[in-house]
């Protein structure tokens, strides 16, 4: 029950922060997801209702490495992968989290790729 509960809160959560933010094709959203196991990370044009980049540590041989180093990883491939793409600037959306941990590795490894939120 606990558990369901967490869920339910961090879904509010997400409803309110997504009241507020959109994202468009010169500065799109990007939506962060975390699992007990892995990160999954959008890039969406909520204007056209289109996913422009996406990523996931579920096929990355990323062993012996804790989960934020992993979110650092996919936070510095990421901004790689979208600044090829010409964005240069983004709205992040953190899902309903905390910004810390995972969360704020992944945007720390962004910022540091020159993406601005």
């Amino acid at each position: 029950m606990a558990n369901y509960n967490r869920k339910l809160n961090r879904v509010k959560r997400h409803n309110k922060l997504r009241n507020k933010l959109s994202g468009t094709s010169v500065a799109p959203r990007v939506s962060f997801f975390k699992s007990n196991k892995h990160i999954f990370v959008q890039a969406i044009d909520d204007v056209t209702g289109k996913t422009l980049a996406s990523i996931t540590d579920v096929n990355k041989s990323l062993t012996n490495i804790n989960k934020s180093d992993i979110s650092k990883n996919l936070g510095a491939e990421f901004a790689k992968k979208i600044a090829q793409l010409g964005i240069k600037k983004i709205v992040f959306d953190r899902g309903g989290y905390k910004y810390h941990g995972r969360v704020k590795a992944f945007a720390d490894a962004m910022r540091s790729q020159n993406i601005e939120f």
